[in-house]
């Protein structure tokens, strides 16, 4: 099985380090415009541009792991292509990703002052090993607030809330008891509609506990693709 790892709203790949270290069969991506290439302007684009990825690469039985908007691009794709996926995972996401009208007035406002946006996200990586913070905090810099706001917008066009139940292959949902981003019930929505799914809560753990605390989170993503 080949599993892929997609970060979330202007992420990087380097947030997946514990697991790319973790699982030999481990791709992670950069989406595209984070930095390099063209944004996609909504989860349905981004969906497509994984697909033409996995073809181009010849990936077959894949497993999906998503974080955020990650979780939700994994969901599209496999709404738009269950037939190419063995089964899915989703980290601290759900069917609809609204975004609260605050937060784009902020990212407005970063896109001529982005040390507002570090700001905003860097409270986020308060429990990630300095280390790994500091690379990633790098890495959102570069990505620009564009790709974050951009992002953002996506997720907020988001809703599979109704087709939820069209998903037939497995999916591990989980999620930090502390995530305030993607509470709980994201997941618990998730689990309760989708036939094949299963939740797994972490405790102590907010919306980038796959970083806070990756040996469960590995352990977890390790037992369930053992299931496949």
């Amino acid at each position: 099985m080949q599993l892929i790892f997609i970060h979330g709203s202007g992420g990087c790949k380097e947030i997946w380090k514990y697991q790319a270290e973790y699982f030999d069969n481990a791709i992670t991506v950069n989406l595209p415009g984070h930095p390099h290439g063209n944004l996609c302007i909504s989860i349905q684009e981004y969906s497509v541009w994984l697909d033409e990825f996995i073809q181009e690469q010849g990936f077959k039985d894949v497993v999906l792991v998503g974080h955020s908007m990650g979780g939700a691009i994994a969901l599209q794709y496999a709404l738009d292509h269950p037939q190419k996926l063995k089964g899915l995972v989703t980290i601290g996401s759900g069917a609809k990703l609204k975004v609260p009208v605050e937060v784009f007035a902020l990212l407005e406002k970063a896109l001529s002052n982005p040390e507002i946006v570090s700001q905003y996200i860097n409270a986020a990586y308060t429990f990630i090993d300095p280390e790994l913070r500091q690379m990633i905090q790098a890495r959102d810099l570069e990505n620009t607030p564009a790709a974050l706001l951009n992002d953002f917008r996506a997720c907020d066009g988001f809703d599979v809330l109704t087709r939820l139940s069209e998903i037939s292959i497995p999916v591990l949902a989980i999620v930090g008891d502390k995530d305030l981003l993607t509470p709980p019930k994201y997941t618990r929505f998730l689990v309760n509609n989708i036939q094949s799914a299963q939740e797994l809560v972490i405790t102590r753990g907010t919306h980038f506990v796959f970083a806070e605390q990756p040996q469960i989170v590995n352990q977890g993503i390790e037992e369930f693709i053992q299931t496949l």
